[in-house]
């Protein structure tokens, strides 16, 4: 079991815009517990985090309980992860708070994941 943490703060023009990834791992099964904001700014950083165990996962679960606003360009990160669990395995998330969940249901991603 494995425990990995790293917060990316960067200022945008709405203000602050942070993410806190922590990441736990059993097996080959990774739980990414996002904290802050899934934006422009931090997205980059998901998608580096996922990309680097991907090839290994083949369950990768999205906590979103602390996570307080996604954009598109969080949706697109998820999407890409997504595409790339086809074959290997699952992808869910869970947690999702209100303005998280009501995103999910007008971009039709409520269909896409799996959510729990």
């Amino acid at each position: 079991m494995g425990f990995f943490s790293k917060k990316n703060t960067a200022s945008s023009s709405g203000g602050d815009s942070y993410l806190e990834i922590s990441v736990t791992k059993d097996k080959s099964e990774y739980t990414f517990l996002l904290e802050g904001r899934l934006d422009t700014v931090t997205s980059p950083e998901l998608e580096s985090r996922i990309n680097e165990v991907i090839d290994d996962a083949t369950k990768l679960t999205l906590d979103f309980a602390k996570l307080e606003y996604i954009s598109s360009a969080g949706l697109r990160v998820l999407l890409g992860a997504l595409q790339n669990m086809e074959d290997k395995g699952e992808m869910v998330v869970c947690n999702l708070n209100r303005s998280v969940r009501d995103v999910f249901i007008l971009t039709g991603f409520n269909q896409l994941f799996k959510t729990e």
